[in-house]
């Protein structure tokens, strides 16, 4: 504060920053968004912020099995974190199934519950599981001679629950397995679940055994892109979201949803990882498969700088079956833009040896390619939107190997050609627009300037010292304006300053080229 002298002698006054630091974005928070587990999601629409795969199964019930719903989005989330994410948003969409003139939802089937009868009451049974493909038995064992105790055990598949010595009474009560059981849950004649559940009564004849088998025969699924349009509207639970990086919607392959997250992330100064579709091969020797270099199929592409996609679909043991699976790549690949992120910078291209994929055994046969396939798929040779390849090498695995968003050979955009290069510029603006609040409000002149560049050039020399910026020198690397000439004397009549800063992005190697030469008729000398 200002000192009021009032006697000779010295005085000191401690006088505030003029500069005021920048702390830095962060660049690898994801956000997946698609279909969950039908019966298990704790809540639809709303973005649940998660630190693990755990957490997920808490939230959404983790991986399922079923021939209606594809399980794109938990095997992209646990790929995510295998592969090195930590930082993720998932938004659940509820599944439409179709029978008839009706639509209901997935959990409003109305074959998916069974009841049973004692001597006083009725207990219903309804699977946790969605039982379109894997059977499910439950089944009341080791009645005793009285009649009110048993075990009860439910087999899917690979997974057994038993809960021994059960009761319709208060003591060990059968509504107890609600809450422990991940397979089914149980309710009186009246819906009760809890403690008020009235099964009353015992089992006066054999032991009980209920099996679920195929209860949604006849049904099938309606893929609705507005359901993921209506996720990327202003004032949606994902766009108060204070800040993300990267966007999926793991499997899907359409258009109007592509659009639609492609336009959301430019609003949002975010990165969006697509899939190519499914059935997609390298060549038309893989047919009925689509060629992915089909110019029908590049076309459905939307031309961004703040996105990219990634080709084939890669192989994995299911967890729950144990048997072989597809499993879309955005899951891994953002897991591996994290994991750069976090070793070396996000100025680093997320691909190359060292991006290696964890959890999986290749690629799947229909996208394994030569060198000069990838060339083409690429867009190295064929003008059109370049595709980023996944390759496995002897000796290294597989790995990402490409880094181009989707601009393509589009001269208008060359500058925004390499993933490294966009995510670099997104964040430098996310850092900067978190960072400069403080200016709003303040007089606007030169020592608000000065204050400004200061900041500003601090930031960005810091980035110059962790070479993430070309140049030898920092005046090479990049600059900062702001000054009279950047902001007018009408600016500031109109309260405007206007800042500029420039910066010399590094562009990764792809093609690197090894020059050989003989030396002949060399002399010999002592």
């Amino acid at each position: 504060m200002p000192v009021t002298p009032s006697y000779p002698g010295l005085y000191i006054e401690e006088l505030p920053l003029s500069a005021h630091s920048i702390s830095p974005a962060p660049t690898s928070i994801t956000v997946i968004v698609g279909f969950t587990h039908p019966l298990k999601t704790v809540t639809f629409t709303e973005a649940v912020h998660l630190f693990s795969f755990t957490e997920y199964e808490r939230e959404f019930g983790g991986l399922f099995q079923s021939g209606l719903i594809e399980p794109h989005v938990p095997l992209a989330v646990n790929q995510f974190f295998l592969n090195g994410g930590s930082d993720l948003y998932v938004v659940g969409l509820d599944t439409t199934i179709v029978k008839g003139p009706d639509s209901p939802s997935y959990r409003d089937a109305p074959e998916l519950k069974s009841t049973v009868l004692s001597d006083t009451g009725s207990i219903v049974i309804r699977p946790r599981e969605p039982v379109d493909m894997v059977d499910m038995t439950v089944a009341f064992k080791n009645l005793s001679a009285s009649g009110d105790t048993f075990d009860l055990t439910i087999t899917y598949g690979r997974r057994v629950e038993t809960f021994r010595g059960r009761t319709l009474g208060a003591s060990q009560s059968l509504w107890e397995v609600n809450g422990r059981s991940n397979l089914i849950s149980v309710e009186d004649g009246s819906g009760n679940t809890g403690k008020t559940a009235n099964f009353g009564g015992k089992f006066t004849a054999a032991p009980v055994s209920v099996s679920f088998h195929n209860t949604l025969a006849g049904y099938s699924t309606v893929f609705d892109p507005t359901k993921f349009i209506a996720m990327f509207q202003e004032g949606t639970s994902l766009d108060k979201v204070p800040i993300f990086n990267i966007l999926l919607t793991p499997g899907i392959f359409d258009t109007l949803v592509n659009s639609a997250a492609l336009a959301f992330a430019e609003r949002k100064r975010a990165f969006v990882i697509l899939d190519a579709p499914v059935d997609s091969a390298t060549d038309s020797h893989s047919a009925p498969a689509t060629p992915i270099t089909d110019d029908t199929l590049l076309r459905k592409i939307p031309l961004s700088e703040n996105g990219a996609i990634y080709f084939p679909y890669l192989q994995s043991i299911d967890p729950l079956s144990g048997q072989p699976t597809e499993i879309a790549p955005s899951g891994y690949v953002a897991g591996v833009y994290a994991r750069t992120d976090a070793r070396r910078g996000v100025w680093k291209a997320p691909a190359g040896i060292e991006a290696t994929l964890s959890n999986t055994t290749g690629v799947v046969k229909r996208g394994l390619m030569t060198n000069e396939q990838q060339g083409v798929i690429y867009g190295t040779i064929a003008v059109t939107t370049p595709v980023n390849c996944l390759r496995s090498f002897p000796g290294a695995g597989t790995v990402v190997f490409g880094a181009r968003t989707l601009v393509g050979s589009n001269n208008a955009y060359a500058q925004s050609k390499y993933v490294p290069v966009r995510r670099m510029t997104l964040f430098i603006e996310q850092t900067l627009l978190a960072n400069l609040r403080w200016v709003v409000f303040e007089p606007n002149d030169e020592p608000l300037w000065i204050s400004i560049r200061t900041s500003i050039e601090n930031f960005m020399l810091s980035l110059f010292n962790q070479h993430a910026l070309q140049g030898s020198k920092p005046s090479d690397a990049f600059q900062v304006k702001c000054d009279k000439t950047t902001t007018t004397q009408d600016d500031i009549n109109n309260g405007i300053v206007n800042i500029i800063v420039a910066f010399a992005p590094l562009k990764p190697a792809e093609f690197v080229i090894i020059k050989i030469a003989q030396l002949a008729g060399q002399s010999q000398t002592a």
